[in-house]
């Protein structure tokens, strides 16, 4: 059998695949309109993917890198699959949930650009703004809420917005999400919402938790993924350098004059970091400007719209800025902290290199971020190349980073705490002992001996006058005090004073109180009968401020009182005298 080649010029002839365009997704031509005065013509691959699905009212599972467009590939249907009607008052169509209040910021200026030739309205439900002008236009009726779960969820319980109506839900950066803990806000509203509804999830990243939320959403979803999990955009060149800790800002600067840059987010861990390196950089004469999120709203709105329209050339911001924000021609990025997390490092630089254009990462380290590095290497699969910088001692990883962790909670650390804190226990029991024998010595006896027998017959003997002399040689083991105790006359008396004071009692006290209460029957008298005693421990010599005066009872006149110790003879008392 004998194969017959191609003809070449056949081959020539054939037509070449045209690519896919815009008008050939089906999407309507006021949309298609305002996507052209964007200046884009041909969709990414997950645009491709996604708006024919969409249109077809299926729900979709996307996931992709950074940068290709995923907030395109949904906010285009969604305004097709809107157009045809309006929302009621309160009661939106579609409901779009971003983590950030950026994000949200952002995903809004998309959804008014591309639906400029429609009528639809939208309503920006975040946090740090007035809820006032929320509810108004709320109340006026949106077709499409872009929100914040925690705004959401606060307009809801308002009586604000009802989510009875919706057709759509479109949940974005849900990787995010889970990493901010919004995910139990996100159940919350899911579960307000109506069965029978489309939903659009997608994420940059696909972890398992990921995986169980759009198990639960979604309803036999279209899964579009165009490029592995995590993975950087081939449009980036990543570089590192390893540099000391007290050499990152002056290594950053050296970077940034070295690099032609136009414009560069630096990312920093702490929000503290970030207010100290915007200060540094302003101090050297560079055009930079602070972003985190403590800062207030209109503060960060500004901020990112100097940002955007060239007067600030350098952005030092935390993580807030790292998720979905579509800074157009940004150049560089630096990460001036080695991100906690690696999928944090795909979302700082995959701010840059985005729609196609290119774009290059630097990232300082530190002897101690070997691991950090090495997890973000396993990440994207892939060696990041490593620079040196000019003028800066150079360094190597260090072990302290795996040395320290097991050092913190090694048990040899452990032990010596405790040995230390049982020495020192030893050390104040021996401190107590010497206190102890220091007051036997001065003829006292420590205060624990003298709470511990207090009450006891062998404490009232101790405290005759008699016997305190026998009762140091009394403790000592040696027989010969109990001979000369049981030669001593008094022998009767030791076991005689506990019986015979727990019988005294009822008959030395029985006159007593014929005697002490004397004075105070006209103050039993005074109280109707009640046998309740007002002075105690005071006897006849009552102080005159503690005397009430008399009241007379009901039909009787009031005698002068005669009490002993009353405020002068047959007068009133400074009591009477306050009541009138």
């Amino acid at each position: 059998m004998i194969a017959l080649a191609a003809d070449p010029s056949a081959a020539a002839l054939e037509p070449a695949a045209a690519p896919v365009t815009f008008a050939d997704l089906g999407l309507s031509e006021p949309i298609l309109r305002a996507v052209t005065e964007k200046g884009y013509t041909t969709p990414t691959p997950i645009q491709a993917q996604a708006i024919p699905v969409v249109l077809m009212g299926r729900d979709v599972l996307g996931s992709a890198q950074t940068g290709t467009g995923k907030t395109a590939g949904f906010t285009l249907p969604l305004i097709d699959i809107l157009a045809g009607s309006r929302g009621r008052a309160r009661m939106p169509r579609a409901l779009i949930l971003e983590p950030t209040r950026e994000l949200a910021l952002q995903v809004a200026e998309n959804f008014v650009a591309y639906g400029k030739y429609t009528r639809l309205t939208h309503a920006l439900v975040i946090g740090g703004e007035s809820m006032t002008d929320q509810r108004d236009v709320l109340t006026r009726g949106v077709d499409v809420v872009i929100a914040t779960p925690g705004r959401l969820i606060d307009m809801f319980e308002r009586g604000t917005l009802l989510l009875t109506d919706v057709k759509v839900l479109v949940i974005d950066e849900a990787d995010r999400m889970l990493d901010m803990g919004f995910i139990p806000d996100v159940e919350r509203i899911v579960a307000m919402l109506p069965r029978t509804r489309q939903t659009l999830f997608f994420s940059a990243t696909m972890a398992p938790e990921i995986r169980r939320l759009a198990d639960a959403f979604l309803q036999n979803p279209k899964q579009i993924s165009v490029s592995p999990p995590a993975s950087v955009a081939s449009t980036i060149t990543s570089r590192y350098t390893l540099v000391a800790e007290h050499d990152k800002r002056e290594a950053l600067r050296r970077l940034i004059r070295s690099e032609d840059v136009q414009n560069a987010l630096i990312f920093c861990n702490r929000k503290r970091d970030v207010d100290i390196l915007f200060r540094s950089l302003t101090r050297h004469n560079f055009k930079a400007g602070a972003l985190h999120g403590d800062m207030t709203q209109p503060m960060r709105f500004a901020t990112l719209e100097k940002f955007k329209a060239g007067e600030i050339r350098l952005l030092v911001c935390s993580d807030v800025a790292a998720r979905g924000l579509d800074i157009g021609g940004l150049s560089h990025v630096f990460n001036f902290d080695v991100p906690h997390h690696a999928e944090d490092y795909v979302h700082r630089i995959g701010r840059t290199g985005r729609a196609g254009r290119e774009g290059r990462a630097f990232t300082l380290a530190t002897p101690e971020d070997r691991l950090a590095m090495a997890a973000i290497e396993t990440l994207t699969a892939g060696a990041i190349q490593r620079m040196q910088i000019e003028g800066l001692d150079p360094v190597e990883w260090s072990e302290a980073a795996s040395g320290r962790r097991g050092r913190r909670g090694s048990p040899a650390r452990g032990t010596s705490a405790r040995g230390s804190s049982a020495r020192g226990s030893r050390a104040s029991g021996d401190a107590s002992g010497d206190v102890s024998r220091g007051a036997r010595a001065a003829g006292e006896k420590p205060p624990a001996a003298r709470r511990g027998r207090k009450g006891s017959g062998e404490a009232a003997q101790a405290a005759a006058a008699p016997h305190a002399p026998s009762a140091e040689p009394s403790r000592e083991p040696a027989p010969a005090p109990a001979r000369e105790r049981s030669s001593a006359p008094p022998r009767d008396r030791s076991p005689a004073p506990p019986r015979d004071r727990s019988s005294a009692p009822p008959r030395d006290r029985a006159p007593a109180p014929a005697r002490d209460r004397s004075p105070a029957l006209g103050r039993e008298e005074r109280s109707g009968g009640n046998d309740r005693q007002t002075v105690v421990g005071f006897g006849v010599d009552v102080p005159a401020f503690m005397l009430v005066a008399a009241r007379p009872h009901r039909g009787t006149a009031a005698a002068p009182s005669t009490a002993e110790g009353s405020y002068g003879e047959g007068g009133p008392s400074p009591a009477s005298e306050i009541a009138s």
